[in-house]
C-alpha cells in the first residue's frame, strides 16, 4: 500500500481525497496543522507528501523547504494560490509536481503514481553505484572509501550539505541559510572560501584541481562523485 503524507486544513476537500485515493490502494494521512506533519514525518514512513500552500501558522512553500532540506521524500504541490511565482518557486525549492486547485482526483492518483515509479526507479539506480563518500547524520561523521575524514564543526556542516545535495549548484548564500555555525562575518571575511579549501585539502587527491568538490564560478559550488 501506499501511505502519503497530506497536509491540507481544507478537511472537506482532505476527506474526499482520502475517500478517492483509498479506492487505488493509497493511504492518506491528512495534518491540517504542518508542525504536526513535519513532526509525523520524523517518526512515520511515507511515500510521498501532498502539500497545500496556505496553511495556519507556517507558509507551505516554507514547509516545503523544510521537507525537502531534512527528508528525501517526494513532493506534489496542492494549491489554490494562482502566482505563477508560488509554483517556480516551489519546484526551484525541490517539490516534484504542482498541481493547481481545482482539479480531478483521477489526476491526483496519476501524478502519484508516475511521480513514485520515476522516484524508485531513480533510488534502485543509485543504490547500485557504489559512493566513495557515506554521511552519518547521526554519528556526524563523513568517510571516504571507509576512512572516516576528520572534519571541524564548520567543515563537516559545509561538506554534509554539499553531499545532501550532490550534483546540485549550491549558492554561497544558501550554504549560509543552512548553516547554524557560520555568519556573515564570513562571507565578508572570504572565510567561506578558507572553509572549502580545509576541506579540499582532506578529501581531494590534488586539492589543487578539485574532483569532488567543484567552484562554479557566479553561482557557487557543486559537489560530485
Amino acid at each position: 500500500m501506499i501511505k502519503i503524507a497530506m497536509v491540507e486544513d481544507d478537511l472537506e476537500l482532505a476527506d474526499v481525497l482520502t475517500q478517492y485515493l483509498k479506492k487505488f490502494n493509497i493511504e492518506v494521512t491528512n495534518y491540517e496543522e504542518p508542525f504536526m506533519a513535519l513532526s509525523s514525518l520524523k517518526l512515520n514512513k511515507f511515500d510521498l507528501v501532498i502539500l497545500d500552500l496556505t496553511l495556519p501558522g507556517m507558509d507551505g512553500l516554507d514547509v516545503c523547504k523544510e521537507i525537502v532540506k531534512n527528508f528525501d521524500i517526494p513532493i506534489i504541490i496542492s494549491s489554490a494560490r494562482s502566482d505563477i511565482t508560488d509554483k517556480v518557486t516551489a519546484l526551484q525549492l525541490g517539490a516534484d509536481d504542482y498541481l493547481p486547485k481545482p482539479y480531478d482526483p483521477r489526476e491526483l492518483e496519476v501524478r502519484i503514481k508516475t511521480i513514485l515509479r520515476r522516484f524508485n526507479h531513480t533510488k534502485e539506480n543509485e543504490s547500485k553505484i557504489v559512493k566513495k563518500f557515506v554521511l552519518d547524520e547521526e554519528k556526524k561523521q563523513i568517510s571516504k572509501n571507509e576512512n572516516y575524514v576528520k572534519l571541524t564543526a564548520a567543515e563537516y556542516e559545509v561538506l554534509s550539505l554539499m553531499i545532501k545535495r550532490e550534483n546540485f549548484v549550491i549558492s554561497r548564500e544558501e550554504i549560509f541559510e543552512n548553516s547554524d555555525l557560520l555568519n556573515q562575518d564570513y562571507e565578508s571575511s572570504g572565510s567561506l572560501a578558507v572553509i572549502i579549501n580545509r576541506i579540499r585539502q582532506k578529501i581531494e587527491d590534488n586539492p589543487k584541481e578539485p574532483k569532488y568538490l567543484q567552484t562554479i564560478r557566479g553561482m557557487g559550488y557543486k559537489f560530485t562523485q
